[in-house]
């Protein structure tokens, strides 16, 4: 007896074609998915930044009779060396970096340009050190911890200072002068801790500037410092920027994000997300400290 041979059949064209289809259109739904949690992801890191900054703000008050950190000093008077440095600087020893702040302090000239053992960062210097703590994993202006128009010359910021709180100074003026000093506490700002940002997300490169986490700002001039809402500079009472493209097309003058909704830190600690709906009046309600307005219904 003869035994027959089964015959294997392989794939016609047509249902080779039918496979690749179906992979095609799982992979089309798969990606939106997986994208909302990269940004989901994205955005828990850049609220628990926030969050970390905000119990910064309040460590330093504590140790510092209630007082708030300066936006910029431009002379000596005890929280950072003559050579002047700004918000961020004075809030380094409550991010773990407080060997950064001595270093820095102890130098007998400008904070950003201190000296570090070779390797330390591409210049050797302060404002050439990247940290994470002030960079939010969205943020597409960044590349490798340094605004994109600024690589290995200075570290970048996704976050930036409320100048109306923290550069309003004690003489009344909010622009010009050699101090930069918040007018208030933080038990007696005028609104309410709730009801005032402290910081919020402002993109590492803006247009042809930016937003540098050491730039002394002050007399160093406005564009590159961590601050948002500087009286007299630009478009400073415009509501925050959503995703400008490209990042160049950016205006350093204004906050500004890589998400959908701009993630905030209130005086009172809590970090809440403000959709791009947000009128610019109710933007401006909630960044000066002392107007006595109610936030609108779009906050």
């Amino acid at each position: 007896m003869f035994r027959t041979l089964k015959q294997h059949r392989g794939f016609t064209l047509i249902e080779l074609l039918v496979v690749i289809a179906i992979i095609a259109i799982l992979i089309g739904l798969l990606l939106p998915a997986v994208q909302k949690v990269r940004e989901a992801a994205s955005r828990m890191t850049c609220s628990n930044n926030l969050k970390q900054i905000g119990i910064a703000v309040h460590g330093y008050a504590s140790n510092n009779q209630d007082r708030l950190p300066s936006a910029n000093l431009r002379s000596s008077n005890g929280q950072t060396n003559s050579g002047g440095a700004n918000l961020l600087v004075n809030l380094l020893p409550s991010i773990e970096q407080e060997a950064l702040y001595k270093t820095g302090n102890a130098y007998s000239g400008s904070f950003w340009d201190t000296p570090l053992p070779a390797g330390t960062s591409p210049s050797n210097t302060i404002r050439s050190v990247t940290l994470k703590a002030f960079q939010c994993p969205a943020d597409y202006s960044m590349s490798g911890g340094f605004a994109a128009n600024q690589v290995n010359a200075w570290g970048g910021s996704s976050y930036a200072g409320n100048y109306q709180l923290f550069g309003k100074n004690t003489s009344g003026s909010k622009f010009g002068g050699s101090d930069y000093n918040a007018a208030y506490t933080i038990a007696n700002i005028p609104d309410g801790a709730s009801n005032c940002i402290g910081f919020t997300e402002k993109m590492a490169a803006n247009g042809s500037q930016g937003n540098l986490w050491s730039w002394p700002g002050g007399d160093w001039g406005n564009a590159w410092q961590p601050l948002f809402a500087v009286t007299n500079w630009g478009s400073w009472t415009s509501a925050p920027v959503f995703r400008p493209q490209p990042w160049s097309s950016g205006d350093q003058t204004r906050a500004s994000t890589a998400h959908s909704s701009i993630q905030t830190l209130m005086m009172d600690g809590s970090v809440r997300g403000v959709s791009s709906s947000v009128s610019q009046l109710t933007w401006q309600y909630a960044f000066t400290p002392d107007d006595g307005n109610v936030l609108g219904q779009n906050w």
